[in-house]
């Protein structure tokens, strides 16, 4: 009595199932690789510390670097540093620094002028440094530039980034005591190398994510220099070492040139002053190589895809149906949109 029956249900069961509509489950989708955005660059910065005549030694570790495809992106300079940093980011390459450093005429940028609260008035600087760069302001420089500098009436340190670029040159040199303070502004401003002998915080306010830093900064020999110049340089390095530790310590990579015989007067002994920075910058490239690669991967790893989830393919047939772990089809499409999204 039971068997006809169960028969019966077996096949009301079966011909309901084949009116019912089945469509296939749809293949899941292959994975599209697509390659991770290149990251940007490394913007390179330089730090130009003070040092007057020193100063050359910048010429040498430019020279060196470019040789190397190693570009600056932004400058920053402090004193004699800003000298060079000027006209390194109005255009010129380091050969042609290299001939101006050749042709200079200290007269030209020395003006001697007594009772005056210095002995050099410091006009003839900033007249030659704009004539170098065709008088074009800071913000019209090929390169972001920099000049750091020191406001007399409260010590507060001082970033020139706009403006008239000989000016902003001469109120970073004008060395205490030598130099007559430069007013800008109403306020005079004296030699940057007080409050920031080399100036890293500034290249990177200018957007350096690796800042090379020159160091030519007067060292302690154990002997006393005797002329005007070199006892007021070797004081501002003295009174800035504390403050100059702590910022060179903020550098990716620093670079010290061996010029401590070369004297902050002694302009003829430029030619010595630009090989000792070329060979320093030389011995500095393995470093400065591998921390812009170090900088590289970071940035790589940044912009690495993350993992999709696994697509799940979406039936609205009776089989998902009976699924008691469905989504609806509304839900998952919109999960498959995303996936498809972050391929």
């Amino acid at each position: 009595m039971l068997r006809p029956f169960w028969l019966l249900s077996l096949a009301a069961l079966l011909a309901a199932c084949g009116g019912r509509e089945t469509r296939p489950s749809p293949p899941a989708p292959e994975p599209v690789v697509t390659p991770a955005p290149a990251p940007p660059p490394v913007r390179i910065g330089l730090a130009l510390g003070g040092g007057a005549a020193k100063g050359f030694a910048h010429i040498g570790v430019i020279k060196m670097l470019e040789a190397n495809g190693i570009e600056p992106a932004v400058v920053a300079g402090t004193s004699a540093g800003s000298v060079v940093g000027a006209l390194y980011a109005s255009g010129m390459d380091a050969f042609a620094l290299q001939e101006r450093a050749v042709a200079l005429d200290e007269a030209k940028i020395r003006d001697v002028r007594l009772f005056s609260g210095g002995l050099v008035q410091g006009q003839k600087l900033q007249d030659y440094v704009n004539a170098q760069v065709d008088s074009r302001p800071i913000e019209r420089l090929k390169l972001p530039f920099a000049a750091v500098s020191a406001r007399l009436d409260s010590g507060e340190r001082v970033v020139f980034t706009r403006g008239n670029t000989g000016q902003a040159v001469r109120a970073s040199s004008s060395v205490p005591g030598v130099f007559e303070p430069a007013r800008i502004g109403g306020h005079s401003y004296v030699d940057g190398g007080v409050v920031s002998p080399v100036p890293v915080d500034a290249a990177r306010q200018l957007g350096a994510d690796l800042v090379i830093a020159v160091d030519i900064s007067t060292k302690a020999s154990g002997t006393a220099p005797e002329d005007m110049l070199g006892i007021v340089n070797q004081s501002i390095a003295i009174m800035g070492r504390g403050v100059g530790a702590q910022e060179l310590g903020r550098a990716d990579v620093v670079i010290r040139p061996e010029i401590n015989d070369i004297g902050p007067a002694d302009f003829a002994r430029r030619s010595a002053a630009i090989l000792q920075g070329e060979r320093a910058a030389l011995a500095a490239l393995p470093r400065i190589r591998a921390r812009i690669a170090e900088l590289e991967a970071q940035r790589a790893a940044a912009l690495a895809p993350r993992p999709v989830e696994p697509a799940e393919a979406c039936d609205a047939g009776w089989i998902h149906a009976l699924n008691p772990f469905r989504k609806d089809v509304a839900a998952c499409t919109r999960s498959q949109g995303r996936n498809d999204a972050r391929r």
